[in-house]
């Protein structure tokens, strides 16, 4: 069914099995979630200042017709937002799914970066597990899940969380030695250094160390049935062969042509020849990494144009329809 209005809500809580970074407290998750509705949607005045706002109701019912929800969960990419995809958690949303995804600690423009939430890949697998664990249990949702249609979508570093979900296995020291000769080797734009803090973060954190500890165990959540992975970022270098040949599940991969920050040759082309049930959608040449970001506002064209402004010729909101389409393909064919 589809043609749903949409609603919308967020809030945080904390995962207490892990510490935040500081290590003053337990590690907090702040969501958001899409879903479907039927009370009618408004301009959304409150959203992001940097992406262009889409109609949808705040704290809304869910839609009384639209049966038990498929949940999609979303990974931003790495520094970002959710928010950052909400044209697809919405375009979802008027389909029936549920969509919800975590400004993943550490990691995410909503609070502070920190080199540990840049370093620690991991670590956002296991915010999404958390996630769903709550939303079964939130009285908004309890029961109205369809927990046979479990999926995991995600933009350059929530690519590779996405992958990670699905049993994919970290080897930091893999990626490191293929990094070395690439122009992104010693980290990304926020933290061009990052290399070069694993030692000191190790000897002086240990909220890090325990993490750093921890990059080599599985993430896999045996819930999820298929994932799309969008422009997935080179750190998928650092997947074990072992671990990607294992993978049976569905999974979507797309990237542009004119990708810079994770090229198809270092992410979804070279995915794609590994993993056994995995397809490839090619955007065009001139499609950069950020055309899978949300449309910008007019004053973040201005302010952020190397994220906002798109190659002549590239038409984001097309491109966004063109990557919808295979998500929802992907998920309305993995059921079960």
């Amino acid at each position: 069914m589809t043609g749903f209005e949409v609603g919308f809500t967020e809030g945080v809580f904390a995962d207490p099995s892990r510490p935040n970074w500081s290590g003053d407290g337990p590690r907090p998750l702040r969501w958001s979630a899409w879903y479907p509705s039927d009370e009618p949607a408004a301009a959304d005045r409150t959203a992001s200042t940097t992406f262009r706002p889409l109609p949808l109701r705040r704290d809304a019912r869910p839609s009384g017709r639209a049966g038990q929800l498929p949940l999609v969960l979303l990974s931003h990419g790495t520094g970002g937002t959710i928010a950052g995809l909400g044209w697809l958690a919405h375009r979802l949303a008027a389909h029936g799914f549920l969509v919800a995804g975590v400004d993943h600690h550490g990691n995410t423009a909503r609070e502070p970066y920190r080199a540990e939430g840049f370093l620690c890949w991991w670590e956002r697998a296991g915010d999404l597990t958390r996630l769903t664990d709550h939303l079964l249990a939130d009285p908004r949702f309890a029961g109205g899940i369809d927990t046979d249609r479990l999926h995991a979508a995600g933009f350059s570093l929530g690519g590779h969380t996405a992958l990670a979900l699905l049993g994919a296995i970290n080897e930091v020291p893999r990626f490191l030695e293929w990094a070395a000769g690439q122009p992104f080797g010693r980290g990304p734009r926020e933290f061009p250094d990052l290399a070069g803090r694993i030692a000191p973060l190790l000897a002086e954190s240990p909220v890090f160390r325990v993490a750093w500890e921890r990059q080599a165990l599985s993430c896999r959540d045996p819930r999820l049935r298929s994932a799309l992975l969008m422009a997935p970022a080179p750190t998928v270098r650092a997947f074990t062969p072992e671990s990607l040949a294992a993978i049976r599940a569905p999974v979507g991969l797309t990237v542009g042509g004119a990708d810079r920050e994770a090229p198809g040759e270092a992410g979804a082309i070279w995915l794609r020849d590994r993993l056994s049930a995995s397809r490839l959608l090619p955007l065009a040449a001139e499609v950069g990494h950020y055309a899978l970001l949300g449309e910008c506002t007019p004053a973040a064209c201005r302010a952020a144009p190397e994220i906002c402004v798109d190659a002549p010729g590239v038409d984001r909101a097309a491109v966004h329809a063109e990557v919808a389409a295979l998500a929802l393909d992907l998920f309305g064919a993995a059921v079960g």
